[in-house]
C-alpha cells in the first residue's frame, strides 16, 4: 500500500519541476488514503495550487474551500480561492477571503496590495452597472422613436450590440425587459434595425447556458425561423449567428461559473431536438427565402455531423436521417428553371450535397448505410412517373445532386432500374431544360475512371451530339465540360490520353474563351472553370492556361462573387497548374519488373518537370493568386468542404516552396490566410498549411506576417510539425519557424510553453541529423530567457543541462555549438545554481569552457567568456577552481589584446571577469 506521506512529498516535487498534472494524481491518491485533518488540508491546499496553475478555477476554489473547512485559519488556502474567485468573476466573494487575509497577516503587503485593487474593481463594475442602466435605456427610446435622426439610430443600434456583447451589459439588457423591447425593433421590418437586434440577442446568448435557454423561450424558435426566412442575406446570416450562439451555449459548459443560474435551466437536449426538426421543415417550406434555405443547411452543417469520428455518439445523425434526409433530398432534387421550384441561391444545392455526404460519412455501420441507401432508393422510385416527365426531371437531379456528395452511394443509385435509361431519353429531349438536367447528370456520373470508361463508350457519342446541335451556351458549355471530364480520365498519365492528339487543347481554348466572355451569365461561366479543372491534369494546358492573363484574372474574379460552388473547380485547377498532388514515388525496380511484364508504367509529360512548375509558380503569383486565395478561405459557407480546404493549403505550400516569393505571399496577405487552413479540415490539409506557415514563419518578421493576436495562433500549427509521423523537412522548418517566434516576446514563448512544446524540441536535440539538430538547439537558445524554461534546466533528475554543455564541444558544426554556447551563456547569466551545476553535470566542463574561449569563432568565443565570468561572479569557490586552472591565463590574454574593434564586447567581458577575481583576492595585480 502506498504511503501517503511519501505521495504528498512526490507532489510537492512534481509541483516544483512543473508537471501539474503529475502532481494533481500524486495529492489525489493520498486524499484517499489519509484521514488526519491537517494533512488533508494541506493536500486540498497544494491540490487548488497546482488547478490555479492549470487555470481550471472553479475547481481551484473548491479545492481551497475544502482546505479552509478542515482549518479555518489556513491563510495560503483563503489566498487561493480569492485569487480563483477574482479569476471566475466573483469580486465580493474574493474581495471577503483577501480581507480576512488582510486581517490576520495585516504586514504582508501581498494581502494589502490585492485587498486595494479587488476594492477599486468592484467599485468600477458598480459604476458600470448602473450607468448601464439608463445607456440602454436611452439607446431603446432613440430606436424606437421614428422621428430620430438617422444617425443617431445607427449610433444607438451599434453601441446596444456592443452592449449585448458584454457580459454585465448583457445582464442589464435582460434584467430590464430588453428581450421584448429588441421584439419590438424586430416588428418594425426595417432591416437595419432588425440586424441590430438580431446581432444584440446573439451577443446575450454567447457563451451563457441560462440567458440562452431563456432568450430562445420568451422569443420563441418558430419567430427566429421567421427572421431566418426573410430574403436578406445579412438578416439571414445575423440570425444563423444568432442560433449558432444558442446552439454552442446549450450544448458547451459554460465560459464563466454562473452559480446558481444553471438551476433555471431546461432539459438542453429537449430543446436541440426542436430547434433540429424546425431547421429541416424549413428545407421545404415555401415561405423560406433562397438565403435562409441555405443558412439552415449551414446550421445542420455545423451541428448535426460528428465534429471528431472518434466521438461515439451519431445520435443527431440518426435523427436526421430519420426525420429528414426526405427533406434534404428534395431540396437537392429542385430544379430552378423550373416554375414551382422552392426559393434557392446558387449555392443551396450545393450546400444540400454537402450535409447528405457529411451524414452518409457520419455512419457507423453497414445496416446504417443500408437503411440511408433504401431511403434514398424509395425516394427516387417514388419520384419517377412515366406521365409526368417534371417528376422524372425532379428524380435525376435528386441522383445528379448526390453524386456530388457521396459518389459510392451514387453510383449505386445509377445501377437502379430506370435511371440510366432516363438520363439517356431526357438528353434526346427536345426540352431544353431536360437536356440541361441530364447534361448535368452525366457530368457528376463520369467521376471515376472506371465508371467513366463506361461513359466513353457511350457518353461521348451523346454529348457530342447535343453539343453540335444545341444553340443554348448554357447546354453547350456543360456538354463541353462533359467532354473535357471524359477527356481527362487518364489523370496527369501522358500515355493514358482518351483524346486524340490536339483535341484536349481545343476543349480547353474553347473553355478560356467563354471564362473571359463578361456577356455569358456568372452560373454558366463557372462549367468553365469546372471543364479547365480537368483540363489542366494535361501539362500543355495548364501551361497555356497561367500564360493567359486574362482567363486567370476572370477565374479570380469569379473565385470572389457570391457563387461559392465554383471553389472547389478554381481550388483544383490550381492544385493542377502547380502540381501539388498527390504523386506516387516512382521505385526504379518496379518501373523496370511492370516494363519487363508488359504492365502500363505511367508517363510524365516533360512540361510536369520542376523548372516549368516553378515558372508557373511565379506566374500565378504575378498573376496575384494569393488575393484570390486568401478570399476563398474566408468563405464561411459549408460549401469550403474539408476536401476544398486541403486543396487550398496544397496550393499555399506549393507557392511558399522558393523563399524568394515569400515576401511576396507575406505582403498580399497570404500568411494570415493560411491560419485557418492549419486548424480545420483533413489530416493532410492541416500538415500541408501548417508546413506552409513553417516556411513563412521561419523566413519573415512575424509582426508583419502575422500581425496583432494572430501570431499565437500560428504556434500550435508548427508544433503539430513535431513528431515522428512528419518528415525531416517539416521538422526543420517547424523548429526554424519557432525558433523565429520565440525571439520576439516572452509572451510568445510562454504561448509555446503551454503548448506543450519543449519536450519536442529537447527531443530534437539528440537527432542524428545535423540541420535539426542545430534548428532545436537554436530555438531552445531563444526559449531558455524564459524563467519557466529556467526552472526545468535547474529541476532535479534531468540531462538537460548536460546535453547544453556537451552540445557545446561540437566544434564540427559552427552553429550547433553557437546556439548551445548561447543558450549556456543566457541560463548561467540568469541563475547562479545553474553556474554550480554546470560543474557538476560532467567532468569535461572546464576543458569545453576552456575551448569555447580559445574558439576562432568570434561568436562562440564571446559566448565562451560571458559563461566563464557567469561563473566567476556566482560563486567564490567557483572562481578558485577556475584561477587555479589554464582559464586565469586565457582570460588574461583576452583581457590583455589590443584593442581590436571586432573584439572590444569580448575583451570588455574578461576584463570584467579579471577584475572579479581581483575583488574576491583570488589574484593581484602587476605593478
Amino acid at each position: 500500500m502506498e504511503d501517503p506521506v511519501q505521495l504528498k512529498e512526490e507532489g510537492n516535487k512534481y509541483f516544483q519541476s512543473n508537471d501539474y498534472d503529475k502532481a494533481i494524481e500524486s495529492y489525489s491518491k493520498a486524499l484517499n488514503l489519509i484521514k488526519d485533518k491537517k494533512i488533508l488540508a494541506v493536500l486540498y491546499r497544494n491540490r487548488s495550487a497546482c488547478f490555479l496553475k492549470k487555470e481550471i478555477y472553479i475547481q481551484a476554489a473548491t479545492d481551497a474551500s475544502k482546505a479552509i473547512d478542515l482549518d479555518g485559519s489556513d491563510i495560503k488556502a483563503l489566498y487561493r480561492r480569492c485569487q480563483a474567485l477574482e479569476k471566475l468573476g466573483k469580486l465580493d466573494q474574493a474581495f471577503k477571503d483577501v480581507q480576512r487575509c488582510a486581517t490576520l497577516e495585516p504586514n504582508n503587503r501581498t494581502f494589502r496590495e490585492t485587498l486595494h485593487r479587488l476594492g477599486t474593481d468592484i467599485q468600477e463594475k458598480l459604476r458600470v452597472q448602473f450607468s448601464t442602466d439608463s445607456r440602454a435605456q436611452k439607446m431603446f427610446e432613440i430606436l424606437l422613436d421614428p422621428n430620430s435622426e438617422k444617425e443617431k439610430r445607427e449610433k444607438a443600434a451599434n453601441n446596444l450590440i456592443v452592449l449585448g456583447r458584454e457580459d454585465a451589459g448583457a445582464e442589464r439588457i435582460f434584467q430590464s425587459n430588453g428581450v421584448n423591447l429588441l421584439l419590438q425593433l424586430v416588428e418594425t421590418k426595417d432591416p437595419e434595425l432588425v440586424i441590430s437586434a438580431v446581432r444584440t440577442l446573439s451577443g446575450m446568448c454567447a457563451g451563457h447556458r441560462a440567458r440562452a435557454t431563456a432568450v430562445l423561450h420568451l422569443v420563441g424558435f418558430n419567430r427566429i425561423c421567421s427572421i431566418l426566412a426573410v430574403d436578406n442575406e445579412e438578416i439571414a446570416l445575423a440570425t444563423c449567428n444568432l442560433v449558432q450562439n444558442i446552439v454552442d451555449s446549450l450544448t458547451e459548459e459554460d465560459k464563466k461559473d454562473h452559480g446558481k443560474a444553471d438551476a433555471l435551466v431546461l432539459d438542453t437536449k429537449k430543446d436541440l431536438k426542436m430547434i433540429t426538426t424546425h431547421l429541416l421543415d424549413m428545407l421545404v417550406s415555401k415561405k423560406v427565402s433562397g438565403h435562409g434555405r441555405d443558412q439552415a443547411l449551414n446550421l445542420l452543417n455545423k451541428n448535426i455531423p460528428r465534429k471528431n469520428l472518434k466521438d461515439k455518439d451519431h445520435s443527431k445523425s440518426l435523427f436526421v436521417i430519420d426525420t429528414g434526409l426526405k427533406k434534404i433530398l428534395k431540396v437537392l432534387g429542385q430544379v430552378p428553371e423550373l416554375p414551382n421550384c422552392l426559393p434557392l441561391t446558387v449555392n443551396t444545392r450545393i450546400n444540400a450535397a454537402v450535409l447528405v455526404n457529411r451524414l452518409y460519412d457520419d455512419l457507423r455501420c453497414d445496416p446504417e448505410r443500408d437503411n440511408f441507401r433504401t431511403i434514398c432508393e424509395e425516394y427516387i422510385t417514388g419520384t419517377f412517373d412515366p406521365k409526368n416527365m417534371e417528376k422524372n426531371l425532379h428524380a435525376i437531379q435528386t441522383v445528379s445532386g448526390i453524386l456530388q456528395g457521396p459518389f459510392d452511394l451514387g453510383n449505386k443509385l445509377l445501377s437502379m432500374q430506370g435511371v440510366m435509361e432516363m438520363m439517356v431519353a431526357l438528353t434526346g429531349s427536345e426540352n431544353e431544360i431536360d437536356q440541361l438536367v441530364a447534361v448535368e447528370a452525366l457530368i457528376h456520373a463520369s467521376t471515376k475512371l472506371s465508371r467513366a470508361s463506361f461513359f466513353i463508350t457511350n457518353g461521348v457519342s451523346m454529348l457530342k451530339e447535343i453539343y453540335k446541335k444545341t444553340k443554348n451556351e448554357k447546354i453547350k458549355i456543360r456538354a463541353l465540360v462533359g467532354l473535357c471530364k471524359l477527356g481527362s480520365a487518364g489523370g496527369t498519365d501522358y500515355a493514358l490520353r482518351q483524346f486524340a492528339e490536339g483535341s484536349t487543347d481545343k476543349l480547353a481554348k474553347q473553355c478560356r474563351k467563354w471564362l473571359c466572355n463578361p456577356s455569358i451569365d456568372i452560373q454558366t461561366r463557372k462549367w468553365a472553370v469546372e471543364g479547365l479543372a480537368y483540363l489542366t491534369l494535361d501539362a500543355d494546358v495548364k501551361d497555356e492556361f497561367v500564360e493567359d492573363d486574362q482567363a486567370l484574372q476572370a477565374m479570380f474574379e469569379l473565385s470572389k462573387t457570391s457563387d461559392k460552388t465554383v471553389l472547389y473547380s478554381v481550388a483544383s485547377t490550381l492544385v493542377n497548374c502547380t502540381n501539388s498532388y498527390e504523386v506516387k514515388e516512382v521505385i526504379p525496380e518496379l518501373v523496370q519488373l511492370a516494363k519487363f511484364s508488359k504492365q502500363h508504367v505511367p508517363e510524365q509529360h516533360p512540361k510536369d518537370k520542376k523548372d516549368f512548375v516553378m515558372k508557373r509558380v511565379k506566374r500565378l503569383l504575378k498573376a496575384d493568386v494569393i488575393s484570390a486565395l486568401a478570399c476563398m478561405v474566408k468563405a464561411d459557407s459549408a460549401i469550403l468542404t474539408d476536401q476544398t480546404k486541403e486543396q487550398l493549403a496544397r496550393v499555399f505550400l506549393a507557392l511558399c516552396d522558393d523563399p524568394k516569393d515569400r515576401g511576396t505571399i507575406v505582403a498580399q496577405g497570404g500568411g494570415k490566410a493560411m491560419i485557418p487552413l492549419a486548424l480545420e479540415g483533413t489530416d493532410v490539409g492541416k500538415t500541408k498549411a501548417s508546413h506552409g506557415l513553417a516556411k513563412i514563419a521561419a523566413a519573415s518578421n512575424p509582426d508583419i506576417a502575422f500581425p496583432g493576436e494572430r501570431v499565437y495562433e500560428v504556434i500550435r500549427p508548427l508544433i503539430s510539425l513535431l513528431n515522428t509521423e512528419r518528415d525531416g523537412m517539416q521538422n526543420f522548418e517547424a523548429l526554424l519557424g519557432l525558433t523565429n517566434l520565440a525571439a520576439k516576446s516572452d509572451k510568445l514563448r510562454q504561448k509555446i510553453i503551454k503548448e506543450k512544446a519543449l519536450p519536442e524540441i529537447e527531443n530534437y536535440m539528440f537527432e542524428n541529423h545535423e540541420q535539426i539538430r542545430q534548428a532545436a538547439t537554436e530555438c531552445m537558445c531563444n526559449l531558455v530567457v524564459n524563467k519557466e524554461v529556467q526552472e526545468r534546466f535547474l529541476a532535479e533528475g534531468n540531462d538537460r543541462l548536460k546535453l547544453v554543455v556537451l552540445l557545446c564541444s561540437e566544434e564540427d558544426d559552427i552553429k550547433l555549438q553557437r546556439a548551445a554556447a548561447g543558450a549556456l551563456a543566457v541560463l548561467t547569466s540568469s541563475q547562479k545554481k545553474l553556474c554550480l551545476k554546470m560543474t557538476e553535470v560532467t567532468s569535461q566542463w572546464m576543458e569545453i569552457l576552456q575551448r569555447l574561449c580559445l574558439n576562432e569563432d568570434l561568436h562562440v568565443q564571446h559566448r565562451g567568456v560571458v559563461i566563464a565570468n557567469n561563473l566567476i561572479s556566482a560563486d567564490k569557490e567557483l572562481a578558485k577552481k577556475m584561477v587555479e586552472s589554464e582559464m586565469l591565463e586565457i582570460l588574461t590574454v583576452i583581457g590583455k589584446q589590443e584593442e581590436d574593434p571586432r573584439k572590444l564586447h569580448i575583451i570588455a567581458v574578461a576584463r570584467d571577469a579579471l577584475v572579479k577575481c581581483l575583488d574576491y583576492g583570488l589574484i593581484k595585480p602587476v605593478s
